[in-house]
């Protein structure tokens, strides 16, 4: 089922005039009766594989009474053609509680899902949703090599992760779309098709799972995230309507957290100029002749983008533009040896075994192996080689123009500001594919009743441990932050990099601070 626009939208717009309402308020107040929740009491099968555990409608449905062999279904009213499946696991380490299980949509399409609950306090403490990009690259890659409660750094396995962000926090980690990672079923090529399926995941877990009720709820993500993550973040707040409307407690959505995103992709065309041919970050990589030959193009590429793209969308014109100028200003820098994801090093290993990470294979050979396939609870019907990115999908998408598709991502930040929900977009300074220039142009661009006071906020430097750690700006709601060092995969370069997630999530004006706790650069993260 997809998400339509104008009269006939599937979700219930909060009235831009309606009063707000405390989260912390609805949940104590006596809310309508709800309906029952509907668990299935049949025993089912995945593919023969895992039974179904089941529980009365009296008994207070629980993680920590899951099963770690069989899957338990969660079924919610509003959602019928919506269920989960999820089971205890263990894997990782033997410090964090971990589960598993597919987000079924109408039987032809299943999203897996990791969850790990909070080392600290998991009663109390916030909710962390984190998806990769591509479009295709499996949130493993995020679990495993970013910010899960275990790294896959070589082939000995999972090592034990001090600084990830489960620390603190509750984390689901999820492969999407449908083909990515260990979901499967019936592709989709769209976000807006996409955004549906999230929203009634999390609105399911939350009620199923009453402990978790009112908690703050954090969606982050990365790359091709960054176009994901305004659309399914404005789907989860304007479903909260629907909720409250229906006698259930509302979702508590606190903040969205991009790194180095694609929210913008026709300007970050433009800016790959800055990040190969100026020293804004390193020194330049390609030749004084051919970065005159780029710069002649770009006049071109930006008008004729602006005609067919954002003035009037034409499909044809503008997929034509955007190829012409993605080729002419990105491709000579594809043609060096340089890592598109850090500019400050070569490509490790073949760009498309290792994606220039060689753990990037050792992560897929550890998801390869029959019995963590059986122990994570995989289909069966998932191709046995685990792949970290499936190109079909983001041919898919890339066909579909997902990326130049006139649902604005930057408008539903817009919606998503005046609603009061924070926005952290932060870039690591080496990476070239969704560099930080970019990321600046169209944040001091996008319009919201805070955008003056915004460009009007010098970029300034901001420190850990008395050393500069990047440059940043903020108005209320907004903020702004490159990391020095850094590539595409901001988290991996440094340990402790929890903190920065600790302070943006915990604040109240969510602006950076100019210093924060200890942060120790990691010196190569192959």
């Amino acid at each position: 089922m997809s998400m339509t626009t104008g009269s006939a939208q599937y979700f219930l717009v909060l009235s831009e005039t309606q009063n707000k309402y405390p989260v912390s308020d609805l949940i104590s107040t006596a809310l309508p009766p709800s309906p029952p929740l509907l668990i299935n009491e049949n025993p089912v099968t995945l593919n023969s594989q895992a039974t179904l555990t089941t529980y009365t409608n009296n008994d207070p449905t629980s993680l920590a009474c899951l099963s770690s062999t069989n899957f338990t279904t969660l079924q919610h009213p509003l959602y019928p053609y919506h269920s989960i499946w999820i089971k205890k696991t263990t894997f990782c380490n033997t410090t964090v509680q971990a589960y598993t299980g597919y987000i079924n949509i109408s039987q032809t399409r299943h999203l897996f899902f990791y969850f790990f609950k909070s080392r600290s306090d998991p009663n109390r403490d916030h909710i962390v949703f984190w998806m990769n990009g591509g479009p295709g690259c499996s949130s493993s890659v995020g679990l495993f090599m970013e910010l899960g409660p275990c790294r896959v750094l070589d082939v000995d396995g999972p090592k034990y992760h001090p600084e990830s962000w489960n620390t603190n926090a509750n984390i689901f980690f999820i492969d999407h779309p449908v083909g990515t990672g260990f979901s499967h079923g019936d592709m989709i090529s769209t976000t807006e098709e996409a955004a549906l399926d999230i929203t009634a995941f999390i609105s399911i877990f939350f009620e199923m799972f009453t402990q978790f009720q009112g908690r703050a709820l954090h969606m982050a993500g990365e790359s091709y995230g960054g176009w994901f993550l305004p659309l399914f973040a404005a789907a989860v707040y304007d479903n909260n309507a629907l909720l409250w409307g229906n006698g259930w407690p509302p979702i508590n959505l606190r903040s969205v957290m991009i790194g180095n995103g694609l929210t913008d992709s026709i300007t970050m065309i433009s800016s790959y100029y800055n990040m190969e041919c100026t020293p804004v970050s390193i020194p330049p990589t390609l030749n004084i002749s051919t970065c005159i030959t780029i710069k002649s193009t770009i006049s071109r590429c930006e008008k004729w983008m602006q005609d067919a793209c954002i003035d009037v969308f034409d499909s044809i014109n503008c997929g034509a533009a955007y190829s012409f100028c993605r080729t002419a200003i990105g491709t000579p820098y594809a043609r060096t040896r340089m890592n598109p994801y850090d500019m400050s090093h070569e490509c490790d290993g073949d760009y498309f075994e290792t994606g220039c990470y060689p753990m990037m294979k050792h992560i897929s050979a550890y998801l390869s192996l029959p019995f963590m396939r059986s122990l994570l609870g995989v289909d069966p019907e998932v191709p046995q080689d685990f792949s970290s990115c499936n190109s079909n999908i983001i041919t898919s998408f890339h066909s579909s123009q997902d990326e130049l598709h006139p649902t604005s991502t930057k408008a539903h930040l817009s919606a998503l500001l005046k609603h009061d929900i924070k926005v952290l977009i932060y870039a690591g300074a080496n990476d070239w594919v969704c560099n930080w220039v970019g990321n600046e142009w169209w944040m001091l661009a996008l319009e919201w009743s805070r955008q003056k006071e915004f460009v009007w906020e010098r970029l300034r430097e901001w420190y850990v441990g008395g050393k500069v750690a990047g440059k940043t700006r903020s108005a209320k709601g907004l903020t702004f932050a490159t990391v020095d060092g850094a590539g595409h995969f901001v988290i991996s370069y440094y340990r402790g990099f929890a903190i920065f997630f600790d302070a943006f999530g915990d604040c109240q004006t969510c602006c950076m601070s100019p210093t924060m706790g200890k942060i120790e650069k990691v010196s190569s993260i192959s």
